[in-house]
């Protein structure tokens, strides 16, 4: 029987030397990750193209030279301190990633999410450190934020707030947020600040990741690529104007309204601009603190078909994709509701989207075979006829695990092991074999349906996919 693996402290108390820096005496784990935190939050986010590739790129010499160190040090030991030693191995990397991603923010910081959201898909050690990327990164010293804050709303926030902490309470990819009073009615608010620079850092990664993908140049789908590229860099800049998040909030919470266990916080207009936002303070625990309270498999289903109903509210009735659900932009709240926040990634389909997903659906739902292939050839911006026998024998399986919940009528289980990483390989089978060509709505789509089976997964629910999915088409076809 394997031994019972060493939970994430004992593995960063345990953790040998070699994270230090030339000269420095060694230091635990747990040291070093206070040592970054408490160094990141007066350093600005670094711009320009140049710079930000060569900090990915000395992180990346980072990472062989653990693993390189790893295998120098456990070549002849037994099986179980090679296994011990490879978990302290990837906590140490893990935490020079999480430097490096807290450094840079922006996108590459939300790529950090995605790894550390999808399940089993890196080490959990590894994964346990990343998870800080949510809520919990270092946040920026609120001395570099103030003139920002200041110039947006008009005045210093501790003059347009009855009371404002300046330290935040939650720190992400592209901004963080402030607890604050309301001087008209005593309210508790959130304020969430956009970091300085982090729109146009969003422009230097995607143009070095345009770099990165040179040789896909000589391929059939380049033009296509580029197209997804441009869909990146769009949603990603999208989630930098707080205006238009604004709109989406207020208008998620219109669409779920009628939900009374789900609730969206009410945006405080007067106190929100381009790159401040300021919304109604929902109290509640995050996934990773609801799941420490041990909850019973009903609680989390229920909370499962919470997840579901709001995403497919807002997909069918609100014709809008809430892209990025991830464990930071749920709360699970003490009286059973669920708190949805962060609005920035979402996308309003228009009506050409809007008839493709369609398609889609009623293919899955009432077609042949060959009218879901036709529909899978369309997101793809081909003909049928265009598939290679591999490349369409790829696209079946990987068709098979996305609408895999849909096939089963009643209850499907997302917790059982081995459901989610399928997904994962497939699509990267896709990427290795730079079968890219997609159309760029697919980008939001891919994001929103790996999100919600991540969180699924996270949780262990049991939900009726196809039913809650069915009842809201036909609910909004109704009301159509």
């Amino acid at each position: 029987m394997d031994a019972k693996q060493p939970t994430l402290a004992e593995l960063m108390d345990a953790l040998p030397a070699g994270m230090e820096e030339a000269g420095e005496a060694s230091v635990s784990a747990q040291a070093e990750l206070n040592r970054l935190i408490a160094g990141m939050g007066s350093r600005p986010i670094p711009t320009g193209r140049l710079k930000r590739m060569w900090s990915l790129g000395t992180l990346q010499a980072k990472i062989v030279a653990a693993y390189l160190a790893w295998w120098l040090r456990t070549g002849f030991k037994d099986k179980d301190a090679k296994r011990r030693g490879l978990d302290e191995t990837h906590v140490a990397t893990a935490i020079r990633v999480l430097g490096s991603m807290t450094y840079l923010r922006g996108a590459v910081m939300k790529l950090g999410q995605v790894i550390a959201h999808w399940p089993h898909v890196v080490p959990n050690s590894f994964a346990s450190v990343l998870s800080r990327l949510y809520m919990d990164a270092p946040p920026m010293h609120f001395a570099l934020l103030r003139e920002y804050v200041q110039r947006d709303l008009g005045a210093a926030p501790e003059d347009v707030f009855d009371e404002f902490d300046t330290d935040a309470f939650a720190a992400a990819s592209l901004g963080q947020v402030h607890r604050a009073t309301l001087k008209e009615d005593r309210r508790s608010v959130a304020v969430k600040v956009q970091y300085p620079g982090i729109a146009q850092t969003i422009k230097d990664d995607i143009r070095n990741l345009k770099t990165a993908g040179f040789a896909a140049r000589f391929s059939g789908d380049w033009e296509n690529l580029l197209e997804q590229y441009e869909g990146i860099e769009g949603m990603l800049e999208d989630e930098t104007n707080y205006e238009q998040e604004a709109v989406f909030q207020l208008d998620a919470r219109e669409t779920l309204a009628g939900l009374d266990d789900i609730i969206v916080p009410e945006v405080i207009g007067e106190h929100s601009t381009r790159r401040v936002l300021t919304s109604e303070f929902l109290d509640g625990l995050h996934l990773e603190e609801f799941l420490a309270t041990n909850p019973p498999q009903s609680v989390r289903d229920r909370h499962g078909e919470q997840i579901l109903r709001a995403t497919f509210r807002m997909w069918y009735s609100g014709r809008t994709i809430y892209a990025d659900p991830h464990p930071g932009n749920f709360l699970f709240m003490p009286d059973g509701r669920l708190g949805l926040l962060d609005f920035g990634c979402c996308h309003a389909f228009d009506e050409e989207e809007f008839e493709y997903v369609m398609e889609v659906e009623h293919s899955n739902r009432f077609g042949t075979l060959e009218e879901q292939d036709k529909a899978m050839a369309r997101g793809c911006a081909f003909e049928v006829e265009d598939f290679t026998p591999e490349r369409l024998k790829l696209m079946h399986e990987y068709c098979d695990w996305l609408w895999a919940p849909l096939q089963v009528e009643g209850v499907f289980d997302f917790g059982q092991p081995g459901s989610f990483e399928p997904g994962v390989k497939l699509y990267g089978e896709f990427i290795k074999r730079r079968w890219t060509r997609s159309k760029p709505v697919n980008v939001w789509l891919t994001k929103m349906f790996f999100g919600v089976r991540a969180m699924l997964t996270h949780l262990g629910a049991r939900a009726e996919f196809r039913r809650i999915m069915y009842e809201e088409s036909d609910r909004a076809a109704r009301r159509d």
